[in-house]
């Protein structure tokens, strides 16, 4: 079910990069922030396993501008082996974006309505959250060196009034029910007038995407549960 009630986050950065997948070696950021780096940015804020962020739009306010900058890189996937960066380190060019900002449009989705957390719940205690300042973690803009400042919007924000091509967009990372992920595309992409629609079809799928839950004895469910009693405490005063 999802909540009627959209809310609003400006999101804003230095630079940022929101990496085509499609391009293997150099990394090459697509003009406009993805749902799943916007949905990343919600989650940062405020997760909770009881719901999940649907999506609607992103609003892209500055005009799209690209630099290219070399970084240090790893040529290789953190595992249990140790990594020595002095023999897995590699320069590569990046086509980044910078002077960045978003205004992000979402709403809770529950997949049973729940009469004691219903998700006008939710999105109340996301505006307090998004108000002061506070997040679980910082988000970022496409990679974690690209830090993000949030707001609420003012109302007084602007769309940029451009047509931008983009052709395929990577969605989200849809997983199944053994956790097997796959990336899930949508295509005949563009920011029209500065708006990107984010589709419902894809949407609907994503919210079917499973989400491994810890263990309800487990150090990180008594950090959630303990989250959760602050909050609604919170919500009373």
């Amino acid at each position: 079910m999802i909540d009627n009630e959209i809310v609003r986050i400006k999101v804003t950065g230095d630079f940022a990069c929101f990496t085509r997948p499609d391009l293997k070696v150099e990394r090459m950021t697509y003009p406009c922030m993805t749902p799943s780096a916007a949905r990343g940015v919600l989650d940062s804020i405020l997760w909770k396993p009881e719901f999940q962020w649907w999506v609607h739009r992103i609003i892209v306010l500055n005009p799209v501008k690209f630099f290219s900058v070399k970084r240090n890189e790893i040529n290789a996937k953190q595992g249990k082996t140790p990594i020595i960066i002095e023999e897995r380190r590699a320069q590569r060019n990046s086509i980044i974006l910078k002077n960045v900002a978003y205004i992000i449009e979402a709403s809770v989705y529950q997949k049973k309505f729940d009469t004691n957390n219903p998700p006008k719940k939710y999105a109340e205690m996301f505006k307090r959250r998004v108000k002061k300042g506070q997040c679980w973690r910082r988000p970022f803009l496409g990679t974690r060196e690209f830090a993000a400042e949030f707001n609420t919007p003012d109302g007084t924000e602007q769309s940029i009034q451009e047509i931008i091509p983009i052709g395929s967009m990577l969605f989200d990372i849809y997983y199944d029910a053994k956790g097997k992920p796959t990336p899930l595309f949508f295509y005949d992409v563009a920011v029209i007038n500065g708006v990107l629609e984010c589709p419902k079809t894809e949407n609907e799928q994503m919210m079917q995407s499973s989400h491994i839950q810890p263990e309800m004895d487990s150090e990180v469910s008594a950090v959630i549960y303990g989250f959760n009693q602050s909050e609604e405490k919170e919500a009373t005063v």
